[in-house]
């Protein structure tokens, strides 16, 4: 463990209006643990930030003691990135400011967030932006890596929506980045991670949606996988853009743990509209389970939360699927079949409507063709079984390679070990990345990421 000068920290606090803790302060053992329960690493001191003035202080302290630079949001991350050995986490999960703009239609909010948060201040307006598949996750992770979620088919990515970013800087410059400021920076910022600073607050675009949608989950035995996941891939061949569809392999959610073939849905359009819209996914085959109907959107918002609990062991493996055939969908069902944990389960996110309509190089998020993408969560709670579940998760991603794309989506990418994701991760936009990261991270201090190194 790194030893930091007593005499430093408190000459830190006089200009800190957070909390500061190292490893002998009541809070640290809470602090530093994060969403996923195999990440168990120690900070040298984690900076409880409550404004973006307290960041500058953390960013310039861990320049001068020569520190490594966690930075936690919502610290859902499968990485572990928001949190490191010997290290700094800067911690931003105190700032909880949340501001709505009804005529504009905008939200501006503090980077500690979390989308339910947001959606709770957003709603009581009938608005909202495209936030992510579970509530808990918090808005900047999510944002600056792109942002898959229920609304995304109709109005885009979360990143598509942000019409600013306060962001420190590396040489501990606080910045605005938009349309009119910085251009360079609010591009890369939307899709390009952390890389390029500590976030502070975003600026949302919001859209008109609910209080209630049509959404939920439609469920049947397991033998009929590959009928529903051929079902799947026909019924998104032609689907509105209100309408953001997903299908997985879990386990039922009532406590059996018994293995079922689902789909999820969101319609954030008309209730007329939406009814039609959903009927097949309700009437093909004969479900064991259907929990589709009305409901408001911060309920769909948090639909999946029981599903991923905070403390669990995750291991995650995850690529776009360059061809959801007969073949990758018998792989699927199959390799789900040999799953040894009852928290695991395989998503295939169907990806069309507004995000597909943005150009590949309009922000820093490439992936951009209509298609899936395909998510092999590996999840368990006892460290005993961890070695079983990691090796489920890895064979069952090296048995889908024949029908995996070249990209990856930032968020959900996890230990790769010697292999550098960042390519892949941000295909045509990269080298451009790597020239905006020069100017503004030269020497990559923000580097516990997926990362873009400087050109």
């Amino acid at each position: 463990m790194t030893t930091i000068e007593s005499a430093a920290i408190d000459d830190m606090r006089t200009r800190f209006s957070g909390l500061l803790l190292g490893p002998d302060d009541a809070g640290y053992e809470e602090a530093r643990m994060i969403h996923n329960g195999m990440i168990d690493k120690r900070p040298a001191v984690i900076a409880g930030c409550r404004g973006a003035s307290d960041i500058i202080e953390a960013v310039k302290f861990a320049r001068t003691a020569g520190l490594e630079i966690a930075v936690r949001g919502g610290g859902h991350n499968v990485a572990g990135n928001a949190v490191c050995d010997d290290g700094i986490m800067i911690d931003c999960s105190l700032m909880k400011g949340v501001f709505v703009d009804k005529n504009e239609r905008t939200a501006l909010a503090q980077t500690g967030v979390t989308w339910g948060e947001l959606n709770r201040e957003t709603q009581l307006h009938g608005l909202a932006t495209t936030g992510g598949e579970v509530s808990s996750t918090g808005i900047a992770g999510l944002t600056l890596g792109g942002g898959f979620g229920w609304l995304m088919s109709k109005h885009g990515l979360a990143a598509d929506n942000v019409l600013s970013v306060q962001i420190v800087t590396a040489a501990g410059d606080l910045l605005t980045a938009s349309a009119d400021e910085n251009p360079d920076l609010f591009w890369a910022l939307r899709g390009g991670g952390g890389n390029f600073g500590v976030a502070a607050s975003i600026e949302y675009r919001l859209h008109p949606v609910g209080p209630t949608v049509v959404s939920g989950l439609v469920a049947h035995p397991l033998d009929k996988a590959t009928d529903v996941l051929r079902f799947f891939r026909e019924f998104t061949a032609d689907i509105p853009d209100e309408l953001t569809a997903w299908a997985g392999m879990l386990h039922a959610p009532d406590g059996s743990g018994a293995p079922i073939a689902a789909i999820a849905a969101c319609h954030c359009g008309e209730a007329a509209r939406a009814a039609a819209a959903v009927r097949p996914i309700k009437e093909f085959g004969a479900p064991i389970m259907d929990v589709m109907g009305p409901q408001s959107y911060t309920a769909t918002n948090a639909m999946l939360d029981a599903g991923f609990p905070r403390g669990a062991l995750n291991y995650w493996k995850s690529s776009f699927v360059r061809d959801l055939n007969d073949e990758a969908i018998a792989t699927i069902a199959g390799k789900f079949g040999t799953c040894p944990s009852a928290m695991s389960g395989l998503l295939v996110e169907h990806i069309h409507g507004a995000v597909t309509r943005v150009p590949p190089d309009g922000t820093a998020f490439p992936h951009r063709q209509r298609g899936y993408s395909l998510l092999v969560v590996s999840q368990w709670m006892d460290p005993a079984e961890s070695d079983e579940n990691i090796a489920w998760a890895r064979e069952t991603y090296d048995a889908l390679e024949p029908y995996r794309a070249v990209g990856r989506y930032v968020n959900y990418i996890g230990d790769e070990g010697a292999e550098d994701p960042a390519p892949a991760a941000y295909g045509i936009n990269y080298e451009r990345l790597r020239s905006i990261k020069t100017k503004y991270d030269p020497e990559n201090l923000f580097h516990g990421n997926q990362n873009i190194r400087p050109a």
